[in-house]
């Protein structure tokens, strides 16, 4: 998968919270191999992982995301990328600003004007989002060449609440790299998206609390190559009426000719 200049080994990327310890998480993103991984400055930093957390992310030797998870406004996000910019020393930055605690929703009004200033800073953008079409249009204005609709609420595990309006997404905007963020919960659930034609999808709460977080994480992985290989492939249009799959010349004569 090319994004920009870069080339990335996977599909699936994958969140480094809520891992029941940094052994598990190392396992899991080796039994994963993702194309990146995704980390909260503001988050680890307030639970004191510190430079050990940092260093085992950086070893992993997979390009980093840094995200901007927990601020409210724009102002805070775009401190945040900041900071994140210096630490990891990466222009990618996923933007998030929430506006509501309960769903974790984002902030359509917070999230354009983050986007617009970080975008007008040199960062590369990529924002989480609903699977609004509007947004999305006001999101690529401000200069985003990546979108990140939700499948279901963050942690929700729900996966693709309106698989319709991701569709029409994906086919409103073909020429915007597309991944879907939050809410996917199993590896159906990554499969299709996948099919729909997402270039990508980023999972972390249903894998880090999974019972197996490694064997989750590796399932994961398989999911979404299996997902791109049938889009790629071509995915038969569903329809009302059955259609024989055995050929009827094969038929047993004694079916084609009666009362002989």
């Amino acid at each position: 998968m090319q994004i920009f200049d870069q080339t990335l080994h996977a599909r699936l990327f994958l969140g480094t919270a809520q891992y029941p310890s940094p052994e598990i998480l190392q396992r899991a993103i080796e039994a994963a191999r993702p194309g990146l991984i995704t980390v909260s400055l503001r988050r680890e930093s307030a639970a004191g992982h510190g430079q050990k957390f940092w260093d085992l992310i950086k070893n992993t030797g997979i390009p980093v995301l840094p995200n901007t998870a927990g601020c409210h406004s724009a102002a805070e996000a775009v401190t945040t990328a900041q900071m994140a910019r210096e630490i990891f020393e990466t222009d990618w930055i996923k933007l998030e600003v929430i506006g509501d605690d309960y769903m974790l929703q984002p902030d359509p009004f917070g999230l354009i004007d983050a986007a617009e200033k970080l975008n007008a800073l040199g960062f590369t953008v990529f924002p989480y989002m609903t699977e609004d079409l509007v947004l999305a249009q006001r999101l690529v204005d401000a200069g985003c060449k990546i979108l990140m609709p939700w499948g279901a609420p963050i942690g929700s595990g729900r996966g693709l609440n309106n698989p319709y309006a991701l569709k029409l997404l994906r086919q409103r905007f073909p020429q915007q790299i597309m991944v879907v963020d939050a809410g996917l919960g199993a590896p159906s659930h990554a499969a299709a998206a996948m099919e729909l034609g997402y270039d990508a999808v980023l999972v972390n709460t249903a894998v880090a609390k999974a019972g197996d977080p490694v064997a989750m994480a590796r399932g994961f992985a398989q999911a979404v190559a299996a997902g791109r290989a049938g889009y790629e492939a071509g995915i038969i249009a569903p329809q009302d009426n059955a259609t024989p799959s055995t050929p009827l010349i094969d038929r047993p004569f004694w079916h084609q000719a009666k009362g002989g």
